[in-house]
């Protein structure tokens, strides 16, 4: 004998089919919880676990009554930089992508709910698909850096001044490039962005999420990067950049705020060669 759900007094809809309903709510809140989770694992480490988590650390693994160093070309080390990278990704460039990422939500109008849910969800996931590509190549970087000696085990940052100097030079140079202005233009406005690029079904959804992250990338990749400057796992540094990135995003674009952290870059950079 089948059973059959048993439909509201009413003949109204059912709990579950009004939650579905509002697609851009479930959303949100996925939204949210996600950036809340990143943030409360980047607060909740101390600095020995982080230490450990990125693979600067010394392991616990006496050889001769000594502790062992990870080795920063090791699978390990990879894969605990890797995982440590990928979450910093997550806290920082996800809220600056729910304007977006609500709107498509809000505005598409799929046959069903649940394939507004899925059209959303794949273009948070190909949005954040871009940044996790991105955080194994700047944990690749941050092996080459430590091995190297150019990368203090302690703060994972760069110990000279030139090295400081420079890279805050690069990011200040590209923020008055002609490819940061398009890539942050189109960061800028949502709305703009999907009527540009809108192609329906979850195809759509997929490639808008991932053209977004690419732009977004273009945008912010040279900000990222100063992350060695000041500390990958400077959580001051971290919630800075995370501020800067949001606000160049959300900011009117008269305000020209590439502008104004291009002098503040160069300022910094004459700062640490002169210091």
């Amino acid at each position: 004998m089948s059973i059959r759900p048993v439909p509201p007094p009413d003949g109204g809809p059912s709990v579950v089919h009004q939650l579905l309903s509002r697609n851009s709510l479930i959303v949100g809140a996925a939204l949210l919880l996600l950036v809340m989770m990143a943030w409360i694992w980047l607060l909740s480490m101390p600095d020995a676990s982080m230490a450990d988590m990125a693979g600067t650390g010394m392991a616990d693994m006496p050889m001769g009554g000594m502790p062992m160093a990870i080795q920063p070309l090791s699978p390990s080390y990879f894969l605990a930089a890797f995982a440590m990278w990928s979450i910093m990704m997550v806290a920082m460039m996800l809220p600056s992508a729910a304007p977006m990422i609500l709107l498509h939500a809000r505005i598409d109008r799929a046959t069903s709910h649940y394939a507004r849910l899925l059209h959303s969800l794949m273009v948070m996931g190909s949005y954040l698909l871009i940044w996790i590509s991105f955080s194994a190549i700047a944990v690749g970087a941050q092996a080459l850096l430590l091995h190297g000696g150019y990368l203090s085990a302690e703060t994972l940052s760069l110990g000279g001044r030139v090295g400081a100097a420079g890279l805050l030079l690069v990011a200040a140079l590209y923020e008055l490039t002609p490819a940061k202005h398009r890539c942050l233009e189109n960061c800028q406005s949502p709305l703009i962005f999907i009527h540009r690029y809108w192609r329906p079904g979850a195809r759509g959804a997929f490639q808008i999420g991932m053209r977004h992250g690419l732009y977004c990338l273009g945008c912010c990749w040279a900000l990222m990067l100063l992350l060695f400057v000041g500390g990958v796992m400077n959580l001051a540094w971290i919630a800075f950049f995370t501020c800067l990135v949001a606000a160049q995003k959300m900011a009117p674009p008269r305000w020209r705020l590439d502008r104004w952290t291009a002098a503040f870059l160069f300022v910094a950079a004459l700062f640490v060669a002169l210091r």
